[in-house]
């Protein structure tokens, strides 16, 4: 097939090249002269100045792929790139957008006589190499027209991809998996900071990690890369305790509030990352405040 790809930062990039290396014909644009020049080098994708320029070199009807970051981004672009295709064209948001706004977005499409899929993709930098997680979106026509990229991106034919629901459904499914992501990161790090802490035994955590991969119930993809960093740095050397969030885990709590759906794992998750970030804790001090004020328990000064 021949395909756009519009946002050719790491994932954008990474799946252009799979979809190449697939016998796609891969054209991508990104607004970054840099990004360009750095797909071109490292994967030989052919690539253009222009949203224009690159509507131009498809045949029609068009399939386009956006990888650009959620919100804005994504409308601006669909706002310059909209009025350059024709009915029949194809639209591919597979960015982390809210499926809210996916809902909105496939509306303003279909207006147009364009079909709009929302993508879930899980993958990360590993995808070009292991094949990514596709959750589909959308018209079951438009998402089977799409079949041979699918394929092709996923880890085989097969399997790791499909349709999940109509438009929405992608995006939904993949705020509630990296919702889940949220809470597995934590127990892994909850877990090996309990056995990091229990000095008299002296845990080599880089090996208990390796043990776990093989055999255990808790192996999964994320413990074979915690046994990675822990072998190349078991201190945590040089790292800070300041864990960013994409967005998706917030999503994921305020919609389980929503349905009235508990969800105490992937919330406090979140929240022991907003944790994270407080360098300068000021409930924790008038925690101590209170203890000092009641108990008379003292409290350490900096």
């Amino acid at each position: 097939m021949d395909i756009g790809m519009i946002g050719l930062g790491r994932m954008g990039a990474n799946m252009a090249a799979r979809l190449q290396r697939g016998g796609h014909r891969v054209v991508g644009f990104d607004p970054g002269a840099g990004a360009r020049e750095r797909a071109a080098q490292a994967h030989g994708l052919e690539t253009v100045e222009s949203l224009q320029a690159l509507v131009a070199a498809l045949p029609a009807p068009r399939a386009l792929w956006l990888m650009v970051p959620a919100g804005e981004p994504v409308d601006a672009t669909l706002a310059t790139l909209l009025p350059l295709l024709q009915g029949g064209d194809m639209v591919v948001d597979g960015g982390n957008s809210n499926y809210r706004d996916s809902q909105r977005r496939a509306a303003q499409c279909r207006a147009q006589g364009i079909d709009f899929l929302d993508c879930g993709t899980s993958g990360g930098v590993w995808g070009l190499q292991e094949g990514y997680s596709l959750m589909v979106g959308g018209d079951a026509a438009a998402c089977e027209r799409l079949r041979p990229l699918f394929e092709t991106l996923a880890p085989a034919p097969d399997r790791g991809w499909g349709r999940v629901g109509p438009e929405g459904a992608g995006h939904f499914a993949k705020m509630v998996h990296n919702g889940i992501e949220y809470g597995m990161m934590q127990a892994y790090a909850e877990g090996f900071a309990i056995m990091q802490r229990k000095e008299e035994l002296a845990l080599d955590l880089p090996h208990v990690a390796e043990i776990w991969r093989h055999g255990s119930v808790v192996r999964s993809w994320l413990l074979d890369l915690a046994a990675d960093a822990l072998r190349d740095n078991p201190s945590l050397e040089g790292i800070a305790a300041w864990v960013p969030d994409s967005g998706e885990g917030r999503w994921t709590v305020a919609e389980a509030v929503e349905l009235d759906v508990p969800a105490p794992v992937i919330t406090l998750s979140l929240l022991e990352r907003l944790r994270s970030r407080d360098r300068e804790s000021f409930s924790d001090r008038l925690l101590a405040a209170l203890r000092d004020r009641f108990g008379g328990h003292g409290v350490k000064r900096e």
